[in-house]
């Protein structure tokens, strides 16, 4: 799977196919075809190999807190690797891979013995990678946009540069005007602050637990 991984990293997703792969190897393509059944297996690896190289302490940190924020950065780097992987990575439909389902079970064990229902743990394990995912997905398409046009973040926000000083001075938004544009460039600064923001919830949750008699 490596040379899979090693083309979609460079071209993006789009770019493996079954010839593709087999070109790389230096094999016929229709050989690939006695080990796999089409692009759908394929892909499927290629997640699997990703995630098993992204692998999880045991036991991990101490303390559901660090626990929770680790596994959650395993991802994010998983998919910072590897821009093309949100693509084919859902929450509705989760590939039945045990390299990914070790992350949930994972992030379950880190809630053991918190005083949540059921629900909660299991909306817990999958609001978490849901939330490093979506900042995942927008990572993923800007690249992708960077690569298709060859223009850059900040070059397409000067191509705009017209256009929005017209709409900040109209007055109509004072508090964008504030806005700094390396706050929104800076996903990983973002990823760090929604992993706390989420966090200190769960631990506000956790608190109120403990008061109740």
């Amino acid at each position: 799977m490596a040379a899979g991984i090693a083309v979609a990293d460079a071209e993006g997703l789009d770019a493996v196919s079954m010839r593709r792969l087999a070109a790389e190897l230096g094999v016929g393509p229709m050989s690939l075809y006695r080990h796999l059944s089409g692009r759908e297996e394929l892909e499927h690896l290629l997640v699997r190999a990703v995630f098993r190289a992204h692998s999880l302490p045991e036991p991990g940190p101490p303390g559901w807190r660090a626990k929770l924020e680790l596994v959650s950065r395993v991802q994010w780097r998983a998919f910072r690797g590897h821009p093309w992987l949100p693509e084919l990575v859902s929450l509705t439909r989760p590939l039945l891979a045990p390299e990914t389902m070790v992350h949930t079970e994972w992030t379950l064990r880190a809630l053991d013995g918190l005083p949540l229902t059921s629900i909660e743990k299991t909306r817990e394990a999958l609001t978490l990678p849901a939330l490093v995912h979506g900042l995942a997905i927008s990572a993923a398409a800007e690249m992708r946009a960077e690569r298709e046009t060859g223009v850059a973040y900040d070059q397409w926000w000067d191509t705009l540069d017209g256009e929005m000083r017209a709409l900040i001075s109209s007055g109509r938004f004072p508090r964008l005007a504030a806005v700094h544009r390396e706050g929104a460039q800076d996903l990983d600064g973002l990823l760090t602050h929604a992993l706390a923001r989420h966090l200190d919830g769960l631990a506000a949750r956790l608190t109120r637990s403990a008061a109740r008699p």
